[in-house]
């Protein structure tokens, strides 16, 4: 089986957050969301995923604020973070391009991303765009911060990014990408194209594995329902039916 783009990013999230407790993913966020659902479904419920605007994947009774609190307690293992620009040193810009508040262009904006980053210690970086013009040396507005200072108390942060040619993982101690892995029919000399910024290589870049056949049933049979019910339109554009 053949997957699309969106799908096999899907089933390469999927494999990096399999292990985590709770999930937590934004209302407008279909692709992370759909690797927490497919994550949930291959643990036979272990995983508990949360997403944001959803009436079905959710314990929450009281929005952001139950949110917010949730991840103040340390009880959120994982969340994502996509932007209209992200830089080499995972800043993440969700406000607009050109000087701020001129911005030439606007973004939809931050809710509590900035509070999130620093809260919850497992956030993977995503967009569905890798070019020069997403992935920038420096973001015009830094929205969510990457890394702090030393005497600033943080215990979350960016660990990967994912995109659709390749996966990076990020040293916050270094405030560096490393290339891990690149997508079947992609190459390391691309992403060096289109990439704004420096990083750097694992030490054997790999190709990032392919969905397997399980997942893709997966997507394509019981949770495209699930996944449908918050992502409507992406469930019908982006995953095959079975």
């Amino acid at each position: 089986m053949v997957a699309t783009q969106q799908e096999f990013m899907i089933a390469a999230l999927k494999r990096l957050i399999a292990d985590a407790g709770h999930i937590v993913v934004g209302a407008l966020s279909p692709i992370p969301g759909s690797a927490a659902l497919l994550a949930r479904h291959e643990s036979r419920g272990r995983v508990r995923v949360t997403i944001v605007g959803s009436a079905r994947h959710t314990s929450f009774t009281d929005g952001g604020r139950e949110l917010f609190d949730c991840a103040a307690q340390g009880r959120i293992d994982v969340f994502f973070l996509g932007g209209g620009q992200i830089d080499g040193e995972a800043n993440v810009n969700m406000n607009g391009t050109g000087p701020y508040p001129q911005s030439q262009v606007r973004f939809p904006g931050a809710f509590g991303s900035a509070y999130l980053y620093y809260l919850v210690p497992r956030v993977y970086l995503f967009r569905e765009e890798h070019s020069p013009r997403t992935l920038v040396p420096k973001v015009d507005f830094i929205t969510a911060p990457g890394a702090s200072p030393p005497n600033v108390y943080r215990q979350g942060g960016a660990v990967g990014l994912l995109t659709p040619r390749c996966y990076f993982s990020f040293d916050r101690a270094r405030r560096r990408f490393t290339l891990e892995s690149v997508h079947p029919g992609h190459t390391v000399a691309e992403v060096e194209a289109e990439t704004g910024f420096g990083f750097d290589r694992a030490a054997a870049v790999t190709e990032t594995p392919a969905p397997t056949a399980a997942e893709l049933a997966a997507l394509r049979g019981p949770l495209r329902e699930a996944i449908a019910e918050t992502y409507p339109r992406f469930a019908a554009e982006a995953i095959r039916a079975a």
